[in-house]
């Protein structure tokens, strides 16, 4: 099975990339990382509770507020989903500080994303795919490219394109936390 990589970083344009392989006429399966870590730190699983453990007593606003329309305990009971804007602020910049949150939070992170990685592998093996695509945005510094047969990189030639792009998709994001992204 061929394992052809994708890679590029944020907001140049991956998804568009993954949009068109996975339709008429490659109708490729896509197994999108950015997508699997988030189902990894959903409430309730194993992921999400070592971030909060970790990261929950010096980041009061690390999950959702509670309200009229978030129960305490969370929608499902499993407890309030992340609050992203807030865990992003912890992990994306320079300091070392940050670089150690950062890398605490990639070390619970990573291992999930990676076991359910390789399960879409293999379910796309299973059923007859002669080829998949893993939309991976640090393929190479995870080592995932060795994986692959050949890897596409999405690139953006204007890094202020980059910066519209990425303000468009995220609003939330001040100009500080969007360049902290881009770094």
């Amino acid at each position: 099975m061929l394992l052809i990589g994708l890679t590029g970083s944020i907001a140049t344009g991956k998804s568009t990339v993954s949009s068109l392989l996975s339709s008429p006429p490659y109708n490729l399966p896509i197994i999108d990382a950015d997508l699997i870590a988030r189902k990894v730190v959903e409430p309730g699983t194993a992921g999400y509770n070592a971030i909060v453990s970790y990261f929950g007593p010096t980041t009061p606003d690390l999950l959702v507020p509670s309200g009229p329309d978030m129960p305490e305990n969370g929608p499902t009971g499993k407890g309030r989903p992340l609050n992203r804007p807030a865990l992003g602020r912890r992990v994306f910049g320079d300091s070392p500080e940050v670089r150690k949150d950062r890398a605490r939070l990639n070390s619970i992170v990573h291992p999930a994303v990676r076991k359910e990685m390789a399960l879409g592998v293999l379910k796309a093996y299973v059923k007859g795919y002669r080829a998949v695509v893993l939309d991976v945005p640090l393929l190479f510094e995870s080592g995932l490219d060795k994986y692959c047969g050949t890897v596409l990189v999405v690139g953006v030639k204007d890094p202020k394109v980059q910066m519209e792009r990425l303000r468009a998709r995220d609003p939330h994001l001040s100009a500080e936390d969007a360049e902290n992204r881009v770094r």
